[in-house]
């Protein structure tokens, strides 16, 4: 009799034992997305409505937007009801241009994000939302508001300290895997970007494991990844277009009336389809699967552009990409 209890014991604490484990290394799917300004564009509810289409068909458990959204006035807003079908969790990330015309606390309330920066998880991950769009000028920082970023006036892209001070302790607090999403780059556009990769690869030194394994960014409408002691930094192309900084022959490409409503066109080039990409978290890795998309003509070479502007690849798509994590030690 005594043995038939132990026997039962063990095998109930190896049946919860398997449960934790399959429940922990159960896969977290989210749809990513960055800078689709859909007011910009004049195809922008198209593009969001793909992307909530996407989340539906992935049955992913979030989507998570990287900047550069939408505005929130009455034009914007009828847009965002396209894009509020997404069946699950959306998460925002504060970009530049979201305070073109809003602070950002009016930006915030009008899309319900509980802070500036902020975290949460799910599954076995741990995810953290950063805001870069802060300005220093050497004696104080400031935050981005109704344009003041513009100009000789504005002063780069910061991490400001109370928020370097949070992401530290935020960090040493999860024993979990961890993500993070910023509007701006930090490998290549944040001022304070060094700064801020110290903290991550830090984190990964205490705990001994590679703990902050993926850093997700926009802003640059471009697409690459770059992996730096360990943590590989991806760069998520824009949803809708290229911005160029010249004229972009955008007259052969809509009519008058097009280009009259939406200025922006002028300067850009557009994607012939919604940019976006489906990632799939697993304990071992990471498996991401963008969308190619084309150029609508006339391409970047009519305009005398090569394969790059700047640092940045010239390219119309988000390119699939495999990342593997480094295995946890025993005890980790």
């Amino acid at each position: 009799m005594r043995q038939r209890l132990l026997f039962w014991l063990a095998a109930c604490l190896a049946g919860c034992v398997l449960h934790a484990c399959t429940k922990a290394e159960k896969p977290v799917t989210f749809v990513i997305v960055s800078d689709l300004h859909a007011q910009d564009v004049p195809d922008g509810k198209a593009r969001m409505q793909a992307v909530a289409r996407a989340a539906a068909e992935a049955k992913a458990d979030f989507v998570v937007q990287l900047g550069d959204f939408v505005r929130p006035d009455s034009t914007g807003n009828a847009l965002r009801r396209a894009w509020e079908q997404c069946p699950c969790s959306i998460y925002h990330v504060l970009g530049n241009h979201d305070m073109d015309r809003y602070t950002k606390e009016e930006y915030m309330h009008a899309l319900d994000m509980p802070a500036r920066y902020y975290s949460f998880d799910r599954g076995g991950f741990h995810f953290v939302v950063l805001d870069g769009n802060n300005l220093y000028d050497g004696k104080e920082y400031r935050p981005y508001a109704k344009s003041n970023f513009y100009g000789k006036a504005g002063t780069g892209s910061y991490i400001d300290p109370e928020q370097m001070a949070w992401l530290k302790a935020d960090l040493e607090a999860t024993d979990k895997r961890c993500v993070v999403f910023s509007h701006q780059s930090i490998d290549t556009f944040l001022d304070n970007g060094e700064a801020v990769r110290r903290v991550l690869e830090a984190e990964n030194r205490r705990c001994g494991f590679a703990k902050v394994v993926l850093a997700f960014s926009g802003h640059n409408h471009s697409n690459y990844r770059k992996d730096i002691d360990g943590i590989a930094y991806i760069q998520v192309n824009s949803a809708s277009y290229v911005w160029i900084g010249r004229p972009s022959l955008s007259e052969q490409r809509y009519p008058d009336s097009i280009n009259a409503r939406y200025p922006l066109l002028g300067r850009s080039i557009p994607y012939d389809r919604p940019l976006y990409a489906v990632v799939t978290l697993r304990t071992d890795g990471a498996t991401l699967r963008g969308v190619r998309g084309a150029f609508v003509p006339p391409l970047p070479e009519a305009v005398g552009l090569g394969d790059s502007i700047g640092p940045y690849p010239l390219v119309p798509f988000i390119a699939d990409d495999e990342i593997r994590f480094p295995a946890r030690r025993r005890g980790q």
